[in-house]
C-alpha cells in the first residue's frame, strides 16, 4: 500500500499548482482521501478530503481557491491549487484514512512522503 504525490514546486503568487496523489496496492474511489500541508517538523493540518463523488470538504482557508478531484481510471487524486498565496508554502501530504469526524492526523493510517508547495516572487 503505498501514496506517492507529485506536482509541487515554486510558483508566484497568484498562480496555480496541480498536485497528484497516486494509490498503488488499494482502489482509492473506496476510501477518504485527503490532503494535509505542513511546515517541516510541526504537525500537518487537513485542507480538504473526497470520499466517492459527493463527499467533498474544504477548510475555510481555501474555499474557492483549491478543488479536489479523483481520476478513478488512474487510482489518483488531485488537488489543483489557483490563487496561491505565500502563506500556502507547505509541504503538501496526500493521506488515507477516515475524515467522517474530522480532518486529524490521528485519523489517517496511511501517509505520502510529501511534495514541497513555495509560494515566492
Amino acid at each position: 500500500v503505498q501514496l506517492v504525490e507529485s506536482g509541487g514546486g515554486l510558483v508566484q503568487p497568484g498562480g496555480s499548482l496541480r498536485l497528484s496523489c497516486s494509490a498503488s496496492g488499494f482502489t482509492l474511489d473506496n476510501h477518504f482521501i485527503g490532503w494535509f500541508r505542513g511546515a517541516p517538523g510541526k504537525e500537518p493540518i487537513g485542507i480538504s478530503f473526497i470520499r466517492g463523488s459527493t463527499e467533498i470538504y474544504y477548510t475555510d482557508s481555501v474555499k474557492g481557491r483549491f478543488n479536489i478531484s479523483r481520476d478513478n481510471t488512474k487510482n489518483t487524486v488531485y488537488l489543483q491549487m489557483n490563487s496561491l498565496k505565500p502563506e500556502d508554502t507547505a509541504v503538501y501530504y496526500c493521506a488515507r484514512g477516515r475524515f467522517n469526524h474530522g480532518m486529524l492526523p490521528s485519523f489517517v493510517d496511511k501517509w505520502g512522503q510529501g511534495t514541497q508547495v513555495t509560494v515566492s516572487s
